[in-house]
């Protein structure tokens, strides 16, 4: 049986702290429904039955491999060497990840240093942490460091950032009285003049992402000096494949650098787990969360490793405490500092490089077929685009499917208003033969929806 300190005086001195008549009260914004759900459950099985429902339930999974997939929106399905599970199958690495201990965790220590050393080195900018959760939580992070550095309360965001990263900002906004901008685009980019005349005094960041959601790339650095002429930071949410092909945004003036690793050789496995990054500019780096590993000598003159900065509440004071950050993902980390290494950045260009060349190769082969064109046609992208369907891209999709194909993600799913659009990739693993297997099944798919069209008419 619990035992709860709080006498029923203190309870109500607390409720009314927060401005609250009853502990129901605290639960308002859950919706009604979910607050007290029914939970109809089968009745209980054995061991021997159990471990059977639940091989029949597994078996209904099905592999992307199994399938040509398109499917990218955030999550790729990327070559993973064999060295990378190699590595963290180590028990070494995957019992004692967590270096509490620094003269204990050297080896773990070492990786960290690495990890945020190739952050750096592809981001451009001067520091990285030892990780955060994933992308979209290092996005909500960098927002907090703006706040805190600017002293302002609202953060502009282009909406060709991930929905779900502008989604998580909005949570973590809620909670600190921080509001979310979303600036509209232009044909998938940024357009220089709607920014500037977002941006005020009450901005604390412009946050947009390289490539977009949409798979878009255009000029950084205009944009990042924008943010700085209205005395904002400008963060940039990236993939590091493209930074090993493109100029970082480091170079193009962007103060804080965000991303998710888990293109960096982490299997797409059902949404996680995934590994975000954080790079700043030297003058954020107190600010950073999370933690910080060092490179220093011992009292031997031997080289060491060290938790260098702590930025955290189990630290420091909570009121003082960047983040409530509590440990980084250090074995996904070491899972993309292993893929990084292995890879090197002639490695990680030459991947990107054959993702971008078949994606551009797909896309003209799509847009040669009557009916399918680009979204963006205008606009430069690397290994995403976003192409229109003749009808619902939910519809394509699922004909798709029955053919043997993930075509992509139907954008409808996210934006009712883009009902047509589908977000298709390529990827270094999407092969010549599945390219020209998804252009004649997406020629076949169209024909035969515009037959069916016109036996209605």
């Amino acid at each position: 049986m619990a035992y709860l300190p709080n006498s029923d005086a203190e309870r109500r001195e607390m409720l009314d702290a927060v401005g609250a008549a009853s502990e129901a009260d605290l639960f308002t914004t859950i919706p009604a429904a979910l607050r007290n759900p029914a939970i109809d459950l089968p009745p209980p099985l054995s061991e021997q039955d159990l471990v059977a429902e639940l091989e029949r339930l597994a078996a209904r999974n099905r592999s992307l491999s199994a399938y040509d997939s398109f499917l990218g929106a955030g999550v790729y399905r990327r070559f993973s060497p064999a060295i990378v599970r190699g590595t963290i199958s180590r028990p070494e690495f995957y019992t004692a990840y967590t270096p509490y201990q620094a003269e204990a965790s050297q080896g773990t220590l070492q990786t960290i240093f690495e990890f945020q050393s190739m952050i750096c080195a592809l981001t451009g900018l001067d520091v990285a942490n030892a990780s955060l959760y994933d992308g979209a939580t290092a996005a909500a992070e960098a927002m907090v460091i703006a706040v805190q550095a600017t002293g302002r309360t609202r953060i502009a965001v282009a909406d060709t950032v991930h929905p779900e990263t502008i989604a998580v900002l909005r949570t973590f906004g809620e909670g600190r009285r921080i509001a979310v901008d979303v600036v509209a685009t232009g044909d998938g980019v940024l357009v220089l003049e709607t920014v500037r005349a977002t941006l005020t005094a009450e901005h604390a960041a412009l946050l947009v992402q390289y490539p977009s959601f949409a798979g878009t790339i255009q000029d950084l650095a205009p944009l990042a000096q924008a943010a700085h002429d209205a005395g904002a930071l400008a963060i940039c949410a990236t993939d590091l494949h493209a930074c090993a092909m493109l100029t970082p945004p480091g170079e193009s003036g962007f103060d804080v650098t965000v991303g998710d690793g888990q293109p960096l050789g982490i299997p797409a496995s059902f949404g996680g787990p995934h590994v975000g990054f954080m790079a700043v500019a030297q003058a954020q780096m107190r600010r950073i969360p999370g933690r910080l590993a060092g490179m220093t000598l011992d009292h031997d003159g031997r080289r060491a490793y060290t938790l260098t900065l702590q930025a955290r509440e189990q630290h420091i004071r909570r009121e003082h405490a960047t983040s409530n950050i509590c440990t980084n993902h250090a074995l996904i980390a070491l899972a993309a500092t292993v893929y990084m290494a292995h890879m090197g950045a002639g490695g990680m260009r030459a991947v990107a490089e054959v993702s971008a060349q078949r994606a551009h190769h797909l896309a003209s082969l799509l847009t040669a077929i009557d009916g399918l064109s680009l979204a963006h046609a205008s606009t430069p992208f690397l290994w995403e685009f976003v192409l229109r369907t003749p009808s619902s891209a939910a519809s394509f999709a699922t004909a798709m499917h029955q053919r043997g194909i993930v075509a992509g993600l139907p954008l409808g799913r996210i934006d009712a208003t883009r009902d047509g659009e589908l977000l298709v990739c390529c990827t270094e693993l999407t092969s010549p033969q599945a390219i020209d297997r998804y252009a004649a099944a997406a020629a076949d798919v169209v024909a035969s929806e515009r037959s069916v069209a016109m036996a209605h008419a």
